[in-house]
């Protein structure tokens, strides 16, 4: 205890480190019951997540101007922990990690930053973005009324904000940020930590505002968020869901507004119209008086390397109004454009109205808000989703369109409605730049299936994955050597995993594998097999695509191996749980680092030889392109391939996994986008570990691009529309 006394004394003093200086610039961001209130002026607000990891640098200032375009003010965007600290004290903000040039363009582009600091995220990231150290420390319960915990939670908040203070980026201090974020949808698991789980909640908002940062702080889906913090709603449908501020003098903010959903291995895509979006941001404003919206995505980017959570794809929403690759998605970004623009030109009368509601039919209702000068904005809603319905409102008809609202800016004229499409629909293109199908294109390495001589840690009993690998590989190897005293020489091996994916192999021999799913925590193998007289090998690889990010009691999760037995018979079965394992982390080949071009000359590659389809191998495979002409987004086709994982020029695009087919029959993902600041004039190298008998030959190189329906294609060499 004196060690965690000594730690929150050391904090204090951190805490007390006022770097904020007010500058002639300097804003003084406040709310009331209405909005927010940036220099004595209330604002309604629309904002829209991009996340600085999921993109580069170099796509970041189009993104964010794209967005401006399309009408938002303000730029959401969480901090990744275990991006910046991935080992304990040892910081990193570089590259596409670089939170504070990532403000910079945001400000230099006149728009505003909310930062969701958490610092917990859950957002599809893998650990819910905590670094996996954490899980090392002695006693650490997460994200409840525990020292250990808060003590590195308050470390690492106070490292980002007193970041954001130094180099000027408050609001407070003439910088772009207005709004801040502690935790992070904790209400969703807060019964579960009982009265610790409230005195946690007491003690973040009381951190979090400590921090003296000059603007407000919010924590989402919290209805119980103490003053001054504001309680703000997520979710798709907030007009008809949220329960409201919790205090008359907090405005009604949503922080996030699903323009989509995220994606998993055999999961079909969520499609949200845009017209859905319109009518709960517009019934939220009228309803609600809500006066901050914010799309959740509005840019989704890709999860690179192992960000991903547990079985999540490597294209992060896709279907935001700026696709994967940071391309209009039509109609969902002119649309919402539309809307925001018709909102704006009502804002004052909408801050300052006096709200009522009327009756217009059985499903139809409207709100006004009126001014004492006579300005006046009504809102006409019918929840009919089957018909079109003429309504009264002031001695005139107004005809409505299914499930819609039609905003009226002077209670007069028809403005905007959120079922009615200005905007033409448009669709992706796919060309082929170049494939990859000759056997002259391609090298490969032949990973190792290691046995239980090879390894030199070892257990009597099955490890944990997660706390065994300390989340540096996805891939963890457990052997057994025994020798054979069963009645029979072909009896079944049935082993039960809590992972996502095991492969079986006896005697070098692979003998099959299986995979779960996301919504189903485990599954079991039941593979027949045959075994020598004497002495023999079991080695299973086990696979993990992405760590848990959500839940009550994270640090307490298990994956892994957690029975492994032989089955001659009901009556004749041998378990194998307590026999001496040897465990090997992660594969050969990125213990050599294969992708990394530095290393080749250290690799014996061998020239392609035969691909055996449909078999895991384990085999590294490298080839090289040109980079193509122009600025359009380029993107893998990896369609022949398995399950695995890709580099170029020695960075990670992401895991690929072709062999997951969605209830339709394909896979979930086939494109996989490579940034173009990833790559070299010429001469990039592509590395592909291939862990299900995938076939290079059959992958391309392609440009994306997008165009309106009535545009002509023929211009385009090799056009596919997606």
């Amino acid at each position: 205890m004196e060690k965690w006394v000594h730690m929150s004394l050391v904090m204090l003093l951190v805490i007390s480190m006022d770097f904020g200086v007010k500058g002639d610039d300097a804003e003084e961001v406040t709310y009331d019951g209405r909005s927010l209130i940036i220099n004595g002026q209330r604002n309604i607000l629309f904002s829209g997540s991009i996340h600085y990891p999921r993109s580069t640098p170099q796509m970041w200032p189009d993104l964010i101007a794209k967005a401006k375009q399309g009408g938002l003010d303000v730029i959401q965007t969480y901090v990744f922990w275990n991006l910046h600290e991935p080992q304990q004290g040892k910081y990193d903000f570089s590259g596409r990690y670089d939170l504070v040039r990532f403000i910079k363009e945001i400000q230099a582009q006149g728009l505003y930053v909310c930062l969701r600091i958490g610092p917990f995220i859950e957002s599809e990231w893998t650990y819910g973005g905590f670094p996996f150290w954490l899980h090392d420390v002695p006693g650490i319960v997460y994200r409840t009324d525990n020292e250990p915990f808060k003590f590195y939670m308050q470390n690492f908040t106070t490292k980002i904000v007193n970041m954001m203070k130094e180099e000027g980026l408050y609001a407070s201090q003439g910088g772009p940020i207005i709004l801040s974020q502690i935790e992070n949808e904790y209400q969703n698991v807060q019964r579960a930590f009982g009265t610790a789980g409230s005195q946690y909640v007491e003690w973040a908002a009381k951190m979090a505002v400590g921090l003296n940062t000059g603007v407000p702080w919010v924590m989402c889906k919290q209805t119980d968020a103490p003053d001054p913090v504001i309680n703000t709603c997520n979710g798709m449908r907030c007009g008809e869901t949220f329960t409201g501020p919790n205090s008359p003098n907090k405005p009604a903010m949503w922080t996030e507004n699903w323009t989509s959903f995220y994606q998993v291995y055999g999961g079909l895509p969520y499609i949200r119209s845009a017209e859905d979006i319109a009518f709960h941001v517009t019934l939220f404003i009228a309803k609600n008086y809500g006066s901050f919206v914010n799309y959740y995505m509005y840019h989704g980017g890709t999860n690179f390397g192992r960000t991903g959570s547990a079985y999540t794809i490597t294209a992060y929403y896709d279907q935001a109004p700026l696709d994967e690759y940071g391309l209009f998605r039509q109609p969902k970004w002119g649309h919402l454009k539309e809307l925001h623009a018709t909102i704006k030109s009502c804002s004052t009368t909408l801050l300052q109205g006096v709200q009522r509601n009327i009756s217009l039919g059985q499903l139809q209702e409207g709100y006004v808000f009126e001014e004492e000068n006579g300005e006046c904005v009504a809102f006409l809603i019918n929840n009919d989703q089957r018909s079109n319905v003429t309504v009264q409102f002031q001695n005139s008809s107004y005809e409505l369109l299914p499930k819609s609202i039609s905003i009226l800016p002077d209670c007069q004229n028809v403005a905007f409605n959120t079922a009615h499409l200005n905007t033409t629909s448009n669709r992706r293109i796919i060309t082929s730049r170049q494939n990859f199908s000759s056997v002259d294109d391609w090298k490969q390495f032949q990973d190792i299936i290691p046995n239980f001589d090879d390894t030199s840690l070892r257990s009597n009993s099955l490890l944990e994955q997660m706390n065994t690998t300390k989340d540096i590989s996805d891939y963890l190897w457990y052997t057994l050597r025994f020798e054979n005293n069963l009645s029979c020489n072909d009896p079944v091996l049935r082993v039960q995993s809590a992972a996502h994916v095991a492969h079986a192999f006896v005697n070098n021999t692979y003998i099959g594998g299986l995979h779960g799913n996301h919504d189903v925590k485990s599954f079991t193998l039941e593979l027949p097999t045959t075994l020598t007289n004497g002495t023999n090998n079991i080695s299973i690889l086990s696979v993990m695509v992405g760590l848990p990010d959500s839940g009550a009691f994270l640090e307490r999760r298990f994956a892994g191996l957690n029975n492994v037995e032989l089955q001659c018979s009901e009556e004749e079965t041998l378990n194998l749980n307590n026999s001496t394992w040897g465990y090997q982390v992660g594969l050969l080949g990125e213990q050599l680092e294969v992708y990394k071009d530095q290393n080749s000359s250290d690799i014996k590659w061998t020239q392609l030889g035969d691909i055996l389809i449909d078999e895991t191998t384990l085999t590294w495979y490298k080839a090289t392109f040109a980079t193509p002409e122009g600025d359009d987004p380029i993107a893998l086709d990896l369609s022949s391939m398995g399950k695995g994982e890709a580099w170029v020029n020695g960075q990670s695009i992401g895991r690929y996994w072709i062999l997951f087919h969605n209830s339709k029959g394909i896979p979930s993902q086939s494109l996989y986008h490579v940034p173009r600041s990833f790559l070299k004039d010429s001469e990039n190298i592509l590395v592909l570990l291939e862990e299900g008998g995938g076939n290079p030959l059959g992958i391309s190189l392609n440009t994306v691009s997008v165009t309106d329906l009535q545009d002509n294609f023929s211009k385009l060499p090799f056009p596919t529309f997606v």
